[in-house]
């Protein structure tokens, strides 16, 4: 029986058939990605929430209700992760945005085949292991023959303990995020002013603005999704920062440089109580979306995208 012999009703049911079949294909092939996701992903999360309930340590499991959340806020060492993770975001987001708002400013102006010399070269070191870069910088920062005291004996000045004094053992690992990060963003930026139009800048000159209020008027507003995009994201990778800390200092010296993953760490797995580490993870998580939350709100206005 042909489609054309076929009544009223019979049309859209082997339409709707038809559809059927090429869905099924479709899941099909997402299906193997999808397990993944539903096991190394959803799973876990799933089974994080249920542990923030529960004191589970390898010899017993029992419910505790919200008894590892008042654990959670009451911890001294949790108010001073909380204290370095937002100095360190702070600092990083900052100084590196800025560092790399700076260099895309200025590498804009070139020809295509600079600009694409010098992406690669600030890119570069966001595809190299994190563990390798923080190996490279405990050799720079040792305190004997390290890299910076040599070149600061050089000028006259005395060996500095970076990584073991209290009072420069976060900002030297800030020092390192921001000079090793933002060859991603670097890359963004560019192409976010490689599109504003060049007329603007020639209505602008001939104004008699200059270089600062084209910066300030032209160029920040055109440009202002990409930073929000970059604030955002950065604020929430960097609140996660794990390697240089676990590799470089371990949270010491004094607790100088613990931060929250790194709390969550040492929670789960060197005092193997699953439970409260469950809990941290899920506080880390509420306050990560608070931030990002107000960023959107603050950052967020007369932005279009």
């Amino acid at each position: 029986m042909s489609e054309s012999t076929l009544t009223a009703r019979q049309r859209p049911a082997l339409r709707k058939g038809g559809r059927w079949r090429i869905n099924l294909a479709a899941y099909l092939f997402l299906l193997p990605q999808l397990s993944v996701f539903l096991i190394f992903v959803v799973l876990p999360v799933v089974f994080a929430l249920v542990l923030a309930f529960m004191d589970y340590r390898p010899t017993r499991l029992s419910f505790v209700g919200f008894d590892n959340f008042r654990r959670v806020f009451t911890d001294p060492l949790m108010g001073i992760a909380l204290r370095n993770t937002s100095i360190f975001t702070v600092g990083v987001v900052v100084f590196w945005l800025g560092k790399a708002l700076l260099i895309a400013y200025l590498i804009d102006p070139l020809s295509k085949s600079l600009q694409t010399f010098f992406k690669s070269a600030f890119y570069l070191p966001t595809v190299t292991s994190g563990v390798i870069i923080s190996l490279i910088w405990l050799w720079i920062f040792n305190p004997t023959f390290g890299l910076l005291n040599a070149i600061m004996n050089v000028f006259g000045f005395e060996n500095v303990a970076w990584l073991g004094n209290p009072n420069t053992a976060l900002a030297s690992l800030i020092g390192m995020q921001v000079i090793m990060g933002g060859g991603s963003s670097i890359v963004l930026l560019s192409a976010a002013l490689a599109r504003i139009p060049r007329d603007l800048y020639e209505v602008a000159i001939l104004d008699g603005a200059t270089r600062g209020q084209m910066f300030r008027n032209i160029i920040i507003p055109l440009i202002k999704p990409v930073l929000l995009y970059l604030v955002v994201t950065g604020t929430i990778n960097t609140f996660q920062v794990f390697e240089s800390i676990y590799i470089m200092t371990q949270g010491g010296p004094q607790f100088a440089t613990i931060t929250l993953v790194y709390r969550i760490y040492t929670t789960a797995f060197q005092q193997f109580n699953l439970g409260l580490a469950s809990a941290q993870a899920i506080v880390l998580f509420a306050f990560t979306f608070l931030l990002a939350w107000i960023q959107f709100r603050w950052l967020g206005q007369n932005v279009e995208y």
